[in-house]
């Protein structure tokens, strides 16, 4: 997520959602500097910060909604599952912000690889802060007010 920090730090602390947050480095970077995370995540996760909530959840098999309008920031950093994207954009608040990146083809074409140009068609009606395409996908977008 270090391709977002620049615009992240220029933004108000609210409500963030870090979706399949692996180990919590993301929540973790981001409770430290405010925000109130709650990290979702199938595996526990042993980051202990006041201001990380933490949910064990597959997302897979949809065991964690996504509330419609609920949230300033959603993170979905190199992990791909597709019809994530629908329910995250419209968990975003008007003007929220979405972070996400996934791990292109490369050597390894695979199910858990997105094509290029598919994460920023994915968020096209959004407005897009940074886009980016190397051994990963990046997008950081904003959500329509």
């Amino acid at each position: 997520m270090e391709f977002a920090h620049e615009i992240l730090a220029t933004l108000t602390p609210a409500r963030a959602l870090d979706l399949a947050s692996g180990k919590g480095q993301n929540a973790l970077w981001l409770a430290e500097r405010g925000w109130h995370v709650t990290a979702v995540d199938r595996d526990p996760m042993a980051i202990q910060h006041p201001n990380v909530e933490f949910r064990m959840a597959d997302l897979e098999r949809g065991d964690f909604i996504i509330e419609p309008c609920s949230w300033e920031l959603i993170v979905i950093c190199r992990y791909l599952q597709r019809d994530l994207y629908q329910p995250a954009k419209a968990g975003l608040v008007a003007g929220g912000i979405i972070v996400a990146s996934a791990l292109l083809p490369g050597e390894k074409p695979g199910r858990f690889r997105i094509q290029p140009g598919e994460l920023a068609r994915y968020f096209s009606d959004f407005e897009i802060l940074h886009s980016s395409e190397n051994t990963l996908a990046e997008i950081v977008a904003r959500k329509p007010l």
